[in-house]
């Protein structure tokens, strides 16, 4: 029996926060556009902060092609 309850509240739970019994956006029109624009710029930005933590954003010092290296 207990086993069910714990279930039964995990369910619940899961589906109060994933927004399926309580909308996750407001009903106005106005307030659920510009919950929406902040959700997808932040979601936009995703990209760009990755390339960052793993400095793919850095040029690249190798050069195409081979190169001397000694003094001509």
């Amino acid at each position: 029996m207990r086993k069910i309850v714990v279930t039964g509240l995990l369910c619940a739970t899961t589906a109060i926060q994933i927004g399926c019994v309580l909308p996750i956006y407001d009903t106005q029109r106005d307030e659920r556009t510009r919950q929406l624009i902040y959700t997808s710029e932040n979601l936009r930005h995703i990209p760009r902060i990755w390339e960052r933590i793993w400095f793919l954003d850095m040029p690249d010092m190798a050069t195409p092609y081979r190169t001397h290296g000694g003094i001509i």
